[in-house]
Parts: C-alpha cells; sequence; structure tokens
C-alpha cells in the first residue's frame, strides 16, 4: 500500500501549482501513515462471522471471516485483508460474549513476541458447550513490561471501555476511572474512533488532547501514530492560554492561586471591561462635502444601551459602534432626498468625527493591560469586586509590587489564565471539533471556561479520578466542573476494573480513599498476579539507592518516585552510585530503565517497578494535608508488577503503621 502511495503520479491531474502542492502534501501524509512499526503486528485478531454481516439471515447462508487489526489493510487488488478495529464489523470483537454472540462462531486472539506471531487463542461464542473461561492472552498482554512510552490498547479493550470509545460525536463525555483503569488509553482511542467516523469534519474543526503537563504528553505522543491518525494537536492548558499573550515567570502562593481560579473572577473581569464604556455627553458632526449631519447624544446612548444590553463581546460591539452611527447619518440623508448606498454608510463609518466617538465611548482594551490593572491598582479592583470578593481575598490577588508594564510583570499560570478569559470577552476564542481533557480533575474553574470556550461549538472527552486531585483547587464533584466546561449535560461514565496496579498494590493505596475521596469507589483490580509490595524501613539515601539496585534485577522500566524537595539529593546519590537515570518524559530503553521522578509529575506515569521514598515527605510537600495524600495515592499507584515502600520517617497514619512484606 505504502509502495502503491509512492507511485502516485499526480502530475496529469493538477490544474495549477496551488492543487499540485496540496495533493503532494496529501500523498506525503497518506505515505507516512502507511510507515511501518517495528514490534506492531498487522493484525491481532480474527472474528468468524455465522452469516455475512449486512445479508439478511437465511437457511444455508454462509458465513465470513475478518481479520482485525490497527488499520485497514488490502491487497493489489483492493480487497481488504485486515479490518480496521474501529469499524462497525469489528465491534464484536470487543463486545460478543457467550451471553451475546453477536452471530460470532469464533472469535481468535493472537498473541505476539517482539512483533512475531507466537499463539493464538479461541472462543467458539455460538458453542453452548463451551464454558466462557478468561483469554490467557489478555491476562499476558496486559502483564507485559512497560519499557518505552505507552501503547496503545487496541488489542485488549473491554466491553466497558468500547462503549465509551464508540459514543457518538455530538454528545460529550466524562469518564471517572481509578488508577490503572485505561481512562486516558479510553479517551485516546475514542480520539481515533472519532476521526474514522467523523474525518471530514473534525479535519475542518480540528481535534486537540490536553494533558496536565509535558512529560505525561511525551508519554502518550505514539498512541495516536500507531494508530495511522497523524493530525491530533497537544497542549497542556498553560500551552493553550500563554500563547502570544504573555511569558509566564512567576508563581503564585496557593491562597492566591485558588482566588484567581475562582469562577467569581469571570464576573470581575467583565464588570472590569464593561466600565471603559463611558456614555456619550454631546453628539456627533459628520461633515460629506457641503452638508453637515449631526447624531444627537441621545441617539448615541440609544445606540450604546442597545449594544449593551445585546452582551456582544467587547470587540465585536465596538466594531459594530461605527456602523450603527453610520446608518443613523444615512437614514437622515435618505429623509433629505438623498440615496446613499453600503459605500457611503462604510465611508461615513470611517469619518474621522465618528471615530473619535467611537474612541472616546467605547475604546479599545489589551486584555493583559486590564488584568494588570486590576492586579495592581487596589481601587480598580474593589470597584469591579464589589459583592463578589471581600477585602481579604482582594489583598491576597494583589501584586506587593505592581508592575510598571505588561512585558515587565512576573505573571503566574493563574494570571494566563485570567488574561485568556479578558481575551475571550472581548473577541470570540476559536472552537474546536473535539476536545480531550485528561487529568481534569486539577484544574481550576477558570481553567474549565478556558478549555471549554475552545470547544462552545464541538464536544468533549474528560478524563480523570477525583481521588487524585492534587491542587488545592481541584473540582469537588464532576457536575462542578463540567458545569464550568459549559457541558452540563455531559454523560459520566466510572471506570472501576483496574488493568494496571496489582491487587495487593491498589489495595494498600485504597487506604487512603476515606480521607481523600470518601464516596468513590475503590478500583478492583482484574489481574491474576498479586504483584510484589513491601514497606520496608530504612536508615539513609544508601538504601535507597540499594533499593534501586534490587529493583533493576526486574525486567522492565523502574520508577524512583521521591517529594520534590528530596530528588536533588537522591540524584546526587544515584549519580555517585554510577547508577544512570532518567527524567520524566525521557524514553526509557533496554539500556536505560530507571526513571527520577518528582511526585508533582508522576501523575498518568507508570513503570513496571516503582521505589517510593518517604510517603510521609511526599504528603508534607503539599501546601494542606488532603492535597499531600492524594499526591500520595497517585505515587503509590504507579508500579504496574511491583511496589516497594521505603522510608525512615513514621508512614501518614492513614497508611497504617505496620511493615508489610508481600510477593
Amino acid at each position: 500500500m505504502r509502495e502503491d502511495a509512492e507511485a502516485l503520479d499526480i502530475r496529469d491531474v493538477t490544474a495549477n501549482w496551488v492543487n499540485a502542492e496540496v495533493l503532494q502534501r496529501q500523498v506525503d501524509e497518506r505515505i507516512k501513515a502507511l510507515a511501518d512499526l517495528s514490534h506492531t503486528p498487522l493484525f491481532f485478531g480474527r472474528l468468524d462471522y455465522l452469516h455475512a454481516p449486512g445479508v439478511e439471515l437465511a437457511e444455508g447462508a454462509e458465513g465470513e471471516q475478518f481479520y482485525i487489526g490497527r488499520r485497514h489493510v488490502h491487497d493489489a487488488d483492493g480487497d481488504p485483508m485486515v479490518i480496521d478495529w474501529r469499524a462497525p464489523v469489528s465491534q464484536p470483537f470487543y463486545r460478543a460474549s457467550k451471553k451475546d454472540p453477536m452471530d460470532i462462531a469464533l472469535r481468535r486472539r493472537f498473541g505476539y513476541t517482539g512483533g512475531e506471531l507466537t499463539a493464538y487463542e479461541d472462543e467458539h461464542l455460538s458453542d453452548p458447550a463451551e464454558v466462557a473461561q478468561t483469554s490467557k492472552l489478555l491476562q499476558q498482554e496486559i502483564e507485559r513490561p512497560r519499557v518505552g512510552p505507552m501503547r496503545d490498547i487496541v488489542a485488549t479493550i473491554q466491553p466497558e471501555q468500547d462503549e465509551i470509545v464508540r459514543s457518538g460525536l455530538a454528545g460529550s463525555v466524562c469518564v471517572q476511572g481509578g488508577p490503572g483503569t485505561g481512562k486516558t488509553a479510553v479517551g485516546l482511542h475514542r480520539v481515533a474512533y472519532l476521526l474514522y467516523a467523523h474525518r471530514e469534519r473534525l479535519a475542518r474543526t480540528g481535534t486537540l488532547v490536553i494533558g496536565p503537563n509535558k512529560s505525561f504528553l511525551h508519554y502518550i505522543e505514539q498512541v495516536l501514530p500507531a494508530l495511522g491518525e497523524l493530525e491530533v494537536k497537544q497542549a497542556t492548558v498553560d500551552d493553550l492560554v500563554t500563547g502570544a499573550q504573555v511569558e509566564v515567570r512567576g508563581a503564585d502562593a496557593a491562597p492566591a492561586a485558588v482566588i484567581k481560579g475562582d469562577a467569581r473572577m469571570a464576573e470581575v473581569l467583565r464588570r472590569a471591561l464593561r466600565s471603559h464604556i463611558t456614555p456619550p455627553t454631546e453628539g456627533v458632526v459628520v461633515v460629506r462635502g457641503s452638508r453637515r449631519w449631526r447624531v444627537a447624544s441621545y441617539e448615541l446612548e440609544d445606540i450604546v444601551r442597545e449594544l449593551t444590553e445585546r452582551d456582544m463581546r467587547y470587540g465585536a460591539a465596538r466594531e459594530a459602534l461605527p456602523q450603527r452611527i453610520a446608518h443613523a447619518v444615512l437614514v437622515q440623508m435618505e429623509r433629505s432626498g438623498e440615496a446613499p448606498d453600503d459605500r457611503v454608510q462604510d465611508a461615513v463609518a470611517r469619518n474621522t468625527a465618528v471615530k473619535a466617538a467611537v474612541k472616546e465611548i467605547w475604546p479599545a482594551v489589551d486584555p493583559a493591560k486590564l488584568v494588570l490593572r486590576l492586579l495592581s491598582d487596589a481601587d480598580f479592583l474593589a470597584e469591579h469586586a464589589d459583592g463578589l470578593l471581600d477585602e481579604e481575598e482582594q489583598k491576597t490577588i494583589l501584586w506587593d509590587k505592581p508592575a510598571r508594564s505588561v512585558k515587565s510583570a512576573k505573571w503566574s499560570a493563574a494570571d494566563a489564565v485570567l488574561i485568556d478569559e479578558a481575551g475571550d470577552l472581548i473577541a470570540r476564542t476559536h472552537s474546536l471539533g473535539h476536545v480531550v481533557l485528561d487529568e481534569a480533575q486539577d484544574l481550576s474553574p477558570m481553567q474549565y471556561r478556558a478549555v471549554g470556550r475552545r470547544a462552545t461549538t464541538g464536544s468533549v472527552t474528560v478524563l480523570g479520578d477525583l481521588a487524585q486531585g492534587t491542587t488545592p483547587w481541584a473540582t469537588r464533584s464532576w457536575a462542578e466542573a463540567l458545569s464550568h466546561l459549559g457541558k452540563p449535560d455531559a454523560v459520566v461514565e466510572e471506570l472501576t476494573a483496574g488493568f494496571r496496579v496489582p491487587t495487593d498494590v491498589i489495595t494498600y493505596a485504597s487506604r487512603l480513599l476515606p480521607s481523600i475521596a470518601p464516596g468513590l469507589a475503590p478500583v478492583a483490580s482484574v489481574r491474576e498476579n498479586p504483584g510484589e509490595f513491601e514497606v520496608r524501613t530504612v536508615t539513609g539515601t544508601a538504601d535507597v539507592v540499594a533499593a534501586c539496585r534490587e529493583a533493576l534485577a526486574h525486567e522492565g522500566s523502574i520508577g524512583l518516585i521521591a517529594a520534590d524537595a528530596r530528588c536533588a539529593d537522591l540524584a546526587e546519590a544515584l549519580t555517585r552510585a554510577g547508577l544512570s537515570f532518567l527524567a520524566p518524559g525521557e524514553e526509557t530503553t533496554a539500556d536505560s530503565r530507571l526513571t527520577l521522578v518528582p511526585a508533582s509529575l508522576a501523575k498518568g506515569l507508570e513503570y513496571d517497578y516503582v521505589v517510593l521514598d518517604e510517603p510521609a515527605a511526599v504528603v508534607d510537600g503539599e501546601p494542606d494535608e488532603r492535597t499531600g495524600l492524594r499526591r500520595l495515592y497517585v505515587a503509590l499507584t504507579r508500579a504496574v508488577s511491583g511496589l516497594l515502600v521505603i522510608h525512615s520517617a513514621p508512614l501518614p497514619p492513614q497508611l497504617g503503621l505496620e511493615d508489610t512484606v508481600r510477593s
């Protein structure tokens, strides 16, 4: 298929050089999408239908056989050899069961080692004599060691996951999933499915995946290309809101960040922006040739009042104002017997007197300068926060040393979100066709609004776990989050089957749930292997290094997770001991398998074996105990095969005091 694409000659089918460039780009993208991926087989399953799909059931009707793979593959004659996993005919591979065989006689799963076919497994779904069994190949795939970036789960999607993946584009979906339930993979595969089912529409409107940080985005960036989807953009919320507006160089204390992230700030900004509108005190005189046309102040007041009551974007109303004034002049011209057309109206709108009036009544406002003034001028803030923020809250967000200009200000991430909100009040933000928001529980109401305005005409897939909210402003409920996002009617789905974290590990971590998310159901691990688990008392960093050496004796990736404040000392100790290590987001290889992970960056990542250093330090590194315990919950649930918890300080009481050894 790739050779056919490379051999295409487009010289005789393009009318001009522009068409040729566009078509050649499409051909190049097609060739790139058809690239071979090492160790990635073309098919992973087979379905034998009792009757050919789409054909009316009749006695003696023949069945049909399909191979299922990551993408469509056809032979030299164009006949299909492998069916795309997203096609309707592939759905029974994920949904069919002994109770509902969906007209499937045989489902076959193929097992691979390094890209080589090594096993297969059959299920005769329509045979009542065969007893339903757990798939060994499915378990082996789940247990397979993690080395390198996140991989797709297209061969192991479960029925409850498939329902979410194949839900329609029109509706928004929120997926609540505990550690290891596959919510991130479900979100990415949903994007791949939507691009398959609605390719032309999403090609026009765009698709975006939003993650918590660059390390996380780097970890997941190869999933969609492996499924043949190359055009999906990735970003963090900070990437979205900074843009060309401001450079983030500062940081807020937690109390200030919480207030700046509160939804009340949206109304403060709206009031501050609208305060720039000044009621006209005198009319406008337009001179054209020998005639003078006057629009009285009361007429201008009516025009301004109408534009204000329509609650248009500030910038759109400002652009409409000169046209409205010009229209009032044209009405007078027509009454006097003239017959002005649209060109005359445009000329009047550009008249010096009209432009001066617009500048006086409805001046241009720069969003960054508006936020700068709010955070610098106590009186200006007090005027527009009246009844919204109390005096103490206003004092908390005011800068101690007001900046002189937008460029010199040390903007924080929360400030950038405020500027983005102000920018949207002035000019509407471009909306995309579909947005995936991962680790959504950590966003503030103002950040939800920033994401939501990028999907006002599209849909969203929200992924998160309320128990893993590790910011002081983490959302308390999905209903509240979806309201701020502008998608209150989104369907909330819950995934409770854990495929990544071993039973003993998730059971230990779940001891924290009553303290961090009282109403949340614990994850139930479906892993047959309980995993290796140990809690060990140590005396110093030498014991941490020894634990890492011990973990490296196992196959797969190793993560040393520690409180951010301890990472520098641990890095030095590892270096002295001659143990090379990676930073989060750097790709693990067979030769470099150890990653030193600050607890603040652990979310969304996974390692075969995790050494967790000093749980109490992880908790103490956060501004409050609940946030610290949630951060610890995240760190405890990054392991795929084994977890070693090491400590010299007492463990947080929520975990219990006894040491545990389990293997």
